[in-house]
């Protein structure tokens, strides 16, 4: 596979200053607002992608516009082309969390059992952990075990509200904040 060229785009959401990057396959990073981790250079070293990299929000617009919709309460689902990237197992437990509907909460044995690995509850909280692509393969409504909040790249502030948000919008539309 040749090395993609990556747009990145940054804009305000109702979360805070966030971005996006893609590719030509696709969105393939999510940054959330003070998001902990290593970022896109990590994301892209892990991958190794080369430096190729441009700035501009024409590619991204799309993306911009769902994501902010979806932060408004006004969706509740994505419609984009993804560049998604990692590991076998990874990918694995990204398409069972992608599965997760609007509202709903399942725990990180729940998704590991949905992948046929219930012995691998700590290797989905790893993979959960480097999800690329945060609100789009909605890691936030990954649980523990008794429905208590761990970890989440954008910090466990914005879990909450993003649930919050998701819980109150599952009878009623409403906005993010």
């Amino acid at each position: 596979m040749k090395n993609p060229t990556l747009m990145t785009a940054r804009f305000e959401s109702p979360i805070g200053r966030m971005s996006v990057t893609s590719s030509d396959q696709g969105l393939c990073y999510v940054g959330l607002p003070r998001a902990n981790g290593r970022g896109l250079e990590g994301w892209r070293r892990r991958h190794a992608i080369e430096e190729s990299h441009t700035v501009g929000g024409d590619s991204n617009r799309e993306a911009i516009e769902q994501i902010v919709s979806f932060l408004d309460g006004r969706r509740e689902r994505f419609d984009l082309a993804l560049d998604l990237r990692g590991t076998p197992f990874q990918i694995e437990v990204y398409e069972a969390v992608a599965s997760i509907p609007y509202g709903e909460r399942l725990s990180y044995g729940a998704i590991a059992d949905c992948i046929g690995r219930p012995a691998a509850v700590r290797a989905v909280g790893m993979a959960n952990g480097a999800n690329p692509l945060p609100l789009i393969i909605p890691c936030h409504r990954v649980v523990g075990k008794d429905g208590q909040l761990q970890g989440y790249s954008g910090g466990l502030g914005l879990k909450r509200k993003l649930l919050a948000m998701e819980s109150a919008s599952v009878t009623r539309q409403g906005a993010f904040l």
